[in-house]
């Protein structure tokens, strides 16, 4: 029974957002890292996507059994009763909502609410099904957890706080074209409409390399701006460069299924070690000189 509860909140993208969320936090914390914030960020983030998810399976329960990667998942198969399933997504959000209120800050949890109404409401609920265009709505909710790590420690809404939003969101795109691409017959079984299936996948190969291209030049703006240190710059502008060379490949592959894997796999392999560089690698000097500036 309990494995039932946990498997519904999905908990390979509750892992994978606290690694963003990490990113986050010890970007802003610039080597003076208060854990019990920390911990208060983590779980109350973990609530609300958790919430976020579950709410998700109720919504997408009926085409969840035409697609062949979600048809054994809990609801298709009874295991949890709807009703249960709503009350258990409430109480999960309720909770998370409330620690990131109490325990860490009003603006954390302002993008806590963002984060779930975009998932849950314009994605989930009125653009999955409708528009090609979901997809790119639906990458702003994947962008807050980084931002509530940060702004959990800054308690502001600087250009730092912009770039992570940026970067996350640009990235979201090619991330989730590769999946679109790799389960385009699920995707048509089921008639949502992401973009290889409206568009093919030769635009959708055009698209992965523009958003590449933009994720690039966003990741490499935490350095310029002054926020990440040039050990990040580099693991930036490498990792970046080659997951690039991994989209141009894809106008010449005979096999796109096994191309979109790859681009999706090094997608995930990129995003966590840029979590990794910008959580070690602050650049505490050039901020304030800036701030300096500033004032």
């Amino acid at each position: 029974m309990i494995k039932r509860y946990l498997l519904i909140t999905k908990p390979g993208i509750i892992f994978g957002n606290l690694v963003s969320v990490a990113g986050g936090f010890f970007l802003a914390s610039k080597g003076s890292i208060d854990l019990a914030l920390f911990l208060a960020t983590a779980v109350g983030v973990s609530l609300v996507i958790a919430s976020g998810c579950v709410f998700n399976n109720y919504i997408d329960r009926d085409i969840d059994k035409i697609m062949e990667r979600t048809k054994n998942r809990v609801l298709v198969q009874g295991l949890i009763s709807p009703s249960v399933t709503l009350s258990y997504a409430t109480l999960l959000g309720i909770a998370g909502f409330a620690l990131l209120y109490l325990k860490v800050n009003a603006l954390a949890a302002t993008f806590g609410v963002m984060g779930f109404v975009v998932y849950v409401g314009l994605y989930s609920l009125c653009l999955k099904r409708k528009s090609v265009y979901g997809t790119l709505v639906g990458s702003l909710s994947g962008a807050a957890p980084p931002v509530i790590g940060y702004c959990a420690v800054s308690n502001e809404f600087d250009m730092g706080a912009a770039i992570l939003l940026l970067i996350f969101c640009l990235w979201q795109m090619p991330h989730s074209y590769a999946i679109a691409i790799f389960r385009l017959n699920d995707y048509r079984a089921a008639s949502i409409p992401v973009l290889p299936v409206e568009k093919g996948i030769p635009v959708t190969k055009r698209h992965i390399t523009f958003y590449i291209l933009a994720f690039l030049a966003a990741t490499l703006a935490l350095t310029i701006g002054g926020y990440a240190g040039y050990k990040y710059l580099i693991v930036a502008a490498v990792m970046g460069i080659y997951w690039l060379r991994m989209a141009l490949m894809g106008y010449k592959t005979n096999d796109d299924n096994a191309w979109a894997r790859k681009l999706f796999v090094f997608s995930i392999v990129t995003i966590t070690a840029l979590s990794i560089m910008m959580s070690v690698d602050f650049n505490v000097q050039a901020q304030e000189v800036l701030l300096a500036l500033a004032r």
